[in-house]
C-alpha cells in the first residue's frame, strides 16, 4: 500500500528590517522543493507514468522538436554527487539521449535532501526535451539570496539560458517584490528573452515565492489518470484520459504582488488588483506521480509527485517552442504568460488547453474549487501541447 510522504515543508525565516527600508534580507529567507513522494520503498523497477505515457497524454510526442539549441536552466540548491550517473541510468531505462552538465554557483556542499528534486528536475527535462542544452545550476545553498544568484548565472554568458524552471518557493513576505528583478523584462547574454518558470507550491490553497511573480509562470498541480493500456504502436496516438485538479495544488491570491493586466479578466471573479496563482498546471499528484531514479539518499527507482514536476515539465515544453521559433527565425519567447492567457481568451481556447473543472486544494469556496475556466487551483489548465505548441511558436515576439 502507498503512502504518500512529505520531503519537505515550505519554511520561511522570519527576518526584522527597518521600516524604512522595506527589503527583505535574502540570505536569511529560504526556499524548500514542492516534491513528495508516493512511496518511500527504493524500487528496482520505475513506476508511475512513464516518459512514453507523458508525451502520449499531452501530445508532446507530436511536436516536431526536441529542444536542440536551446538552453534550459534547473535552478536546485546544494550538490547531488550522483547526479550525472543518475540521469544517465535513467536515460538508458527508457532509450533516451541527453547530455546534462552541472554548473555549481559558489562553493555548495552535499546535501541529499535537495538531491531527489534535483534528479527529478534533470530526468524530466532529459525525458521531454532531451536535445536541449541541459544545465543543472547548483545554488551554493536554499537562501534566496544564493538561489537567485543561481538564477542570475544561468541567463549570463556564456551559459544564456532562455527558460528557466524553479521547483521551490518560500512563504509570501513584505518586500519580495523587490527581487522581482530577478524575472521581469530579462535577456540572456545573448540578447534573447527569458522564460521563467516555477512550482505553485504543495500545500493547498495559499501562495508561495517566487510563483507569485508577476513576471514568472506559476505551475500548478492536477491528478492525470491514464487509460488501463499502455500506448499503442503508433507514437502519435495521443491518450489523455482523465485529469482533475490536484488536492495539494498551491493557488490563490498574492498578498503582495500586483495583477498583471494579462489576468484581467481571467481571475477578475475574485480580484482584479491582486496576482492570481496559478497561471497553468500539470500532473503532480504523486500517486500519478513520475519514476525518478536516485541513489543519493534513496537507493534506486522512486515514484515522485509535486508541482516540481509541473515545473520543469512545462519549462521543457516551452523549451521545445523556442527551438521552433530560432529554426523558423524567430526570436525566443518573450511575454510567455501573456501568449498563454491570449491564447486562453481566444475562440480555441479548449482545443490548445485542458480545462480542469473540478477538485478542490481547500474548503474556501469558489477559491479552493476547480471550475469552468480560469480557476485559482489549476490557473488555465493544462497543455493540449501537440496544439499549443503551434500557437506560441507563431506568437509575436
Amino acid at each position: 500500500m502507498k503512502r504518500t510522504v512529505w520531503l519537505a515543508g515550505l519554511t520561511l525565516a522570519a527576518v526584522a528590517i527597518p521600516l524604512i527600508a522595506q527589503i527583505p534580507d535574502g540570505t536569511r529567507i529560504f526556499a524548500t522543493p514542492p516534491i513528495v513522494l508516493a512511496s518511500v520503498t527504493n524500487n528496482s523497477t520505475p513506476t508511475g507514468v512513464l516518459p512514453v505515457e507523458f508525451k502520449s497524454a499531452y501530445g508532446f510526442n507530436r511536436i516536431p522538436s526536441q529542444g536542440a539549441g536551446q538552453t534550459i536552466a534547473l535552478i536546485d540548491a546544494f550538490v547531488d554527487p550522483n547526479i550525472l550517473s543518475d540521469v544517465a541510468e535513467y536515460a538508458s531505462t527508457f532509450h533516451l539521449s541527453c547530455s546534462p552538465t552541472v554548473v555549481q554557483v559558489g562553493s555548495p556542499t552535499d546535501n541529499s535532501g535537495w538531491a531527489l528534486e534535483e534528479s527529478l528536475d534533470v530526468e524530466q527535462a532529459c525525458a521531454l526535451a532531451p536535445q536541449a542544452n541541459i544545465i543543472l545550476f547548483e545554488a551554493n545553498s536554499n537562501s534566496f539570496t544564493d538561489l537567485l544568484t543561481a538564477v542570475s548565472v544561468a541567463v549570463s554568458s556564456p551559459y544564456n539560458a532562455t527558460v528557466v524552471s524553479m521547483s521551490w518557493g518560500g512563504s509570501e513576505f513584505e518586500g519580495e517584490n523587490t527581487f522581482d528583478s530577478y524575472f521581469c523584462n530579462i535577456t540572456n547574454g545573448n540578447g534573447q528573452a527569458v522564460t521563467f518558470v516555477a512550482s505553485s507550491g504543495d500545500g493547498g490553497h495559499g501562495v508561495i515565492y517566487p510563483s507569485s511573480s508577476p513576471c514568472v509562470i506559476a505551475a500548478g498541480g492536477t491528478t492525470l489518470s491514464l487509460p488501463s493500456a499502455l500506448p499503442g504502436p503508433n507514437p502519435f496516438t495521443i491518450r489523455y484520459g482523465i485529469e482533475t485538479a490536484w488536492s495539494d495544488s498551491g493557488g490563490g491570491l498574492s498578498g503582495y504582488e500586483a495583477q498583471p493586466t494579462w489576468q484581467n479578466p481571467a481571475c477578475s471573479t475574485w480580484s482584479t488588483t491582486a496576482r492570481c496563482v496559478p497561471d497553468i498546471a500539470s500532473d503532480s499528484n504523486p500517486n500519478t506521480g513520475v519514476p525518478v531514479y536516485d541513489t543519493y539518499g534513496y537507493g534506486g527507482w522512486v515514484q515522485v509527485g509535486g508541482t516540481s514536476v509541473a515545473s520543469p515539465d512545462w519549462a521543457s515544453f516551452f523549451t521545445l517552442v523556442n527551438a521552433i521559433r530560432a529554426g523558423n527565425g524567430n526570436g525566443t519567447l518573450s511575454q510567455a504568460a501573456q501568449d498563454l492567457y491570449t491564447a486562453y481568451y481566444s475562440a480555441n481556447y479548449l482545443t490548445d488547453f485542458h480545462d480542469i473543472t473540478s477538485g478542490t486544494n481547500g474548503s474556501c469556496g469558489s477559491q479552493c474549487t476547480a471550475g469552468t475556466g480560469y480557476d485559482l487551483v489549476t490557473g488555465i489548465g493544462s497543455y493540449q501541447a501537440n496544439i499549443l505548441y503551434s500557437v506560441l511558436v507563431a506568437a509575436a515576439m
